[in-house]
């Protein structure tokens, strides 16, 4: 399995800002993982709350550790929360099963990585994250 090139990252960021600006949504934070759930890249708009970067960072790690998407995540935890739930706890409470998250894809297929948005909606989280990773010339999991 291949890692998101840090240069890349910072492609998906600044793609993903563009759009929530485009978009007109609340300020952004965008957190970009590995697939170890390291952080690769992050960057928080002026007037974006500062916990934002937490949830950023818990719908990426989410969708690392599980390997399902934001929205697939959401439907199990509504479908199944006792299994989001013990995920949770064992991952030290950091997933945060919404829309938002969202695998990245290389041209194989491969996850290469998860980005994580906050700031707005969540279904408006996902669909800025969605644009930044194929603006990147990645393919998006939301």
């Amino acid at each position: 399995m291949g890692e998101i090139p840090i240069i890349e990252a910072r492609k998906i960021v600044a793609g993903t800002l563009t759009s929530g600006r485009e978009r007109r949504l609340k300020p952004l934070t965008v957190a970009i993982l590995d697939t170890g759930g390291h952080v690769k890249a992050v960057e928080r708009e002026d007037g974006a709350s500062p916990g934002r970067f937490a949830i950023a960072m818990g719908k990426a790690y989410g969708c690392l550790m599980l390997g399902i998407g934001g929205q697939a995540m959401m439907a199990r935890a509504e479908q199944q929360h006792y299994f989001v739930s013990a995920m949770n706890g064992l991952f030290g409470g950091r997933v945060v099963p919404v829309p938002g998250g969202v695998l990245v894809r290389d041209r194989n297929g491969d996850i290469v990585g998860a980005v994580g948005v906050s700031g707005d909606l969540s279904e408006n989280d996902a669909a800025a994250a969605v644009e930044g990773i194929e603006s990147a010339g990645f393919s998006a999991e939301p």
